[in-house]
């Protein structure tokens, strides 16, 4: 590979592009062309299309980092001819016509199922559509813990809500199974039990795995780690 790849960065449920704040700054020091665009939590399929729609019209190459709900939609969408690897953060790394429920329902539930808050929106034309979200006061420990309270606080009363359709739709394909790919575990995750993403990298069979002792919203607390996984595997595309 000639042309270095832009790097587009996708959030997952119940955050935003501003997760993936601290990585960014320093992937833009480091001179990586990089992207964040948003990912609007509708349905699996919707998410994944307009993702995808928007690595396409990057010219290049293009490395697709995931996190959470995020890698489930790179799974997806890394399926374009442009994109050359996927990097898992904290990630879902479901199969061709898996769901995200079918792969979390073989594990323990983590502490997120406790604290779930179910809300409906208006769906033109049909009937109403169901958010979930985080509650407010549980979201720093469970989303968040070890991230600093004051920003922890920010981040809950500022959640990106995921359609509650989206846990039982299939993955119409598995990138994976055609594109190199990294990951990490966050080890102290309460969000997703850390075995659901451990099985998932290794049923994928990614180049490589990193364990961080870290919370589900790693690329917070942790960004030069998870910065660095994302430069190895620029590095290793060649």
């Amino acid at each position: 590979m000639t042309d270095k790849p832009t790097i587009v960065l996708v959030h997952g449920a119940f955050a935003d592009s501003a997760s993936w704040a601290p990585v960014t700054r320093l992937l833009l020091d480091q001179g990586f062309t990089v992207r964040v665009p948003p990912v609007y939590n509708r349905s699996l399929a919707a998410d994944a299309a307009s993702l995808r729609s928007y690595v396409e019209q990057i010219g290049g190459p293009v490395l697709l980092a995931g996190h959470s709900y995020g890698g489930a939609v790179i799974t997806v969408a890394g399926a374009a001819d442009n994109v050359i690897g996927l990097v898992y953060v904290s990630g879902y790394v479901l199969d061709e016509g898996e769901s995200l429920g079918a792969l979390q329902g073989g594990f323990p539930d983590s502490d997120l199922a406790d604290h779930l808050v179910y809300t409906q929106f208006p769906v033109e034309g049909g009937d109403p559509g169901t958010d979930v979200s985080v509650e407010i006061d549980a979201f720093p420990a469970v989303f968040a813990d070890g991230v600093p309270r004051e920003v922890a606080e920010v981040l809950a009363v500022s959640q990106r809500p995921l359609a509650a359709a989206a846990f039982g739709e299939p993955a119409s394909t598995a990138a994976w199974k055609t594109k190199p790919g990294w990951g990490i575990v966050s080890a102290q995750d309460h969000t997703i039990n850390p075995d659901v993403e451990r099985f998932g990298y290794q049923r994928a069979g990614l180049r490589s795995v990193v364990e961080i002792d870290g919370p589900h919203l790693v690329m917070r607390s942790h960004p030069a780690e998870v910065a660095k996984v994302i430069t190895d595997a620029v590095a290793e595309l060649g």
